[in-house]
């Protein structure tokens, strides 16, 4: 009988303490699920389904035609903006052509200003010639009034002088006069170029509010060009068809659910309890069971640790700072990415398969860890 206690005491520590070393040495939870990137396809414009390429649990690629919707009536949106977009380049061509005019009709007048100008000019050194000459006679006319006063000159002469001076003074008095007419001709050209400037700046405002009217046509093209694009739905990644909830003829609105894709990118989030993450970092291998490949362990490797619990998540997060309290042992989700692109490609995993992760934690020192915990626990005890 001691013999056989002896060889059972052996037997026993022989298969206890694996699974000793084993029990500190990985975290376990069956509370874990396959997870993967699900894309809802919807459509961006209401219409009716002209045909429909795809099936149940079909793989598709990325950008192959899922299905269309009628596209009459966006094609023919698109040829209306088109011929709306022709008409606002002649409007903006007919603008530009009458903003030349309008700088024909400035240059025009300026050239009608300079020529004022030089006639200005040559008509004011008439004046001042016919000015001295005027000058001139009356000083003439005035030495000769005195002379013919004493009789030293003729009455001819006198006449003479005083016609001469006369003659000269009419001549200033209509040189002066044509300073006057040039003036005016001057304010005229001044105020005529003024007015073809303001021609000029309407038919510049013109051309830009042409070019903005085209501009928004171009716009409208592009959105038409856009929904006419709407029309023929495309995967937008890898994967495979579900849920598929439409048929050819259907009249479907804008975002109603047309199928979803799962893409092959699986990983596991698992659920463990805050007492399971305390020694959990990212990098650890993971071994992966799934339930439906039994005889399969799947490698991977924990790659982050959710800053929060599930509750403090959900709909409604329970409200601890009201009536009594009960604590409850709170679960975090850890991300864990498989690393095996074979055996992800060989097996079928599909989101929401159970799956029971072990994390292997012997690589972080954990007992300073949770001495320092332990001794913080008595001294809140002793308090």
């Amino acid at each position: 009988m001691l013999l056989s206690g002896v060889v059972a005491l052996v037997l026993l520590l022989a298969a206890g303490i694996p699974l000793y070393i084993h029990a500190i040495s990985y975290e376990s939870t069956d509370d874990a699920f396959i997870e993967a990137h699900v894309t809802t396809i919807s459509p961006r414009l209401a219409g009716h389904v002209a045909s429909v390429y795809v099936n149940d649990n079909q793989q598709v690629k990325e950008g192959q035609l899922l299905a269309e919707l009628d596209s009459r009536d966006y094609q023919v949106a698109l040829d209306v903006a088109l011929a709306q977009l022709e008409q606002t380049k002649a409007a903006v061509v007919e603008a530009q052509s009458q903003v030349a005019a309008a700088q024909n009709i400035l240059q025009q007048k300026q050239a009608d200003l300079t020529s004022q100008h030089a006639g200005l000019a040559q008509v004011e050194a008439e004046v001042a010639e016919v000015k001295a000459g005027h000058d001139r006679d009356r000083s003439d006319l005035a030495r000769i009034k005195r002379i013919a006063k004493a009789g030293a000159v003729s009455r001819q002469e006198y006449d003479h002088a005083r016609a001469t001076e006369a003659i000269t003074r009419a001549k200033l008095n209509s040189a002066k006069r044509l300073v006057d007419t040039h003036s005016a001709k001057i304010r005229q050209a001044v105020a005529a170029g003024h007015a073809a400037e303001d021609e000029l700046r309407q038919a510049q405002a013109q051309v830009d509010a042409r070019v903005a009217e085209q501009h928004k046509a171009e716009a409208e093209v592009e959105r038409a060009r856009l929904n006419l694009s709407y029309t023929r739905i495309k995967a937008p990644c890898d994967g495979f068809i579900t849920k598929k909830s439409v048929e050819k003829g259907a009249y479907l609105q804008v975002g109603q659910k047309l199928f979803s894709i799962v893409s092959r990118d699986n990983w596991v989030v698992a659920n463990f309890k805050e007492t399971q993450v305390t020694d959990m970092r990212p990098g650890q291998p993971v071994e992966v069971e799934v339930d439906t490949y039994p005889d399969v362990v799947f490698k991977g490797h924990v790659d982050s640790i959710q800053r929060g619990t599930g509750s403090r998540f959900s709909l409604l997060p329970p409200e601890n700072a009201t009536g009594n309290f009960i604590k409850v042992v709170q679960r975090i989700p850890v991300k864990i990415v498989l690393d095996d692109p074979g055996q992800l490609k060989r097996y079928a995993l599909a989101p929401g398969m159970s799956v029971i992760p072990n994390v292997d934690i012997s690589n972080v020192p954990a007992i300073p860890v949770r001495a320092e915990r332990t001794t913080a626990a008595l001294l809140r005890r002793g308090r």
